[in-house]
């Protein structure tokens, strides 16, 4: 499934809480330790962090009526107001099974001028349910979902790498399956995106004709491939 996501570093998970300790007698408030964990954690903590810490479920709960912090999905929070959460972070947190791809990685290397309005997000099937809920924040556009074939469900693994992203690091796939990925879901892209894609990849210094040629045939877009490639190589 490719998800798009709008609006949404890899951050170091460290659980250290020396921080959430006192002196002898003087035990931290709730509200204290909640907050200690974010500079311990990063941005955006799981359910599992304050846990870690001897918080409960009613304390989370009671600390998000109170504005304490804030809850950004089932068991991610931020602290309120948190403007400075970026995109990638949301992704890398939220969709830590998700990789870049189709209209995102095209610009990730340079074969679009357009940064895209939304995220091209790949997911494996399994996870449809949970981009779904209700539950899901704006940023997930849930009307915006390609479909990977059913009977090749590890096609998801396929050509896929990493890349730094604003300084986050990201599952993106590479070239070669963004540029099959053009030819499966052409009709998705419009024809100035598509043409100046393939160009740009031609022209390329990185290209990998021998994976293209690979990823196309396991992808079953060769021959609907190489009908244009064949013109522009």
């Amino acid at each position: 499934m490719l998800y798009f996501i709008k609006n949404i570093a890899i951050i170091n998970l460290r659980t250290n809480f020396d921080n959430c300790t006192q002196k002898v007698g003087e035990p931290l408030s709730k509200e204290k330790i909640a907050k200690n964990v974010f500079q311990n954690v990063g941005a955006i903590a799981k359910t599992s962090d304050f846990k870690n810490v001897g918080l409960t479920n009613y304390d989370i709960a009671k600390l998000c009526k109170d504005g304490v912090i804030e809850r950004i999905r089932n068991g991610f929070y931020q602290l309120p107001n948190n403007y400075n959460i970026s995109e990638e972070q949301l992704i890398s947190n939220l969709l830590p099974y998700g990789t870049v791809c189709v209209e995102s990685a095209l610009f990730h290397y340079g074969y679009s001028d357009f940064a895209p309005r939304e995220w091209s997000i790949a997911v494996p099937r399994t996870y449809r349910n949970q981009i779904s809920k209700p539950e899901e924040p704006q940023m997930i556009k849930k009307n915006s979902i390609y479909s990977l074939n059913k009977k090749n469900p590890d096609a998801i693994e396929l050509g896929k790498t990493i890349g730094d992203f604003n300084g986050v690091t990201l599952p993106v796939y590479d070239r070669e399956r963004t540029i099959c990925d053009c030819f499966k879901y052409r009709t998705k892209l419009d024809s100035e995106t598509f043409n100046k894609a393939l160009n740009a990849y031609v022209s390329d210094d990185k290209k990998n004709l021998l994976n293209l040629s690979k990823y196309a045939k396991e992808m079953h877009v060769y021959t609907k491939m190489m009908s244009v490639m064949e013109v522009l190589l």
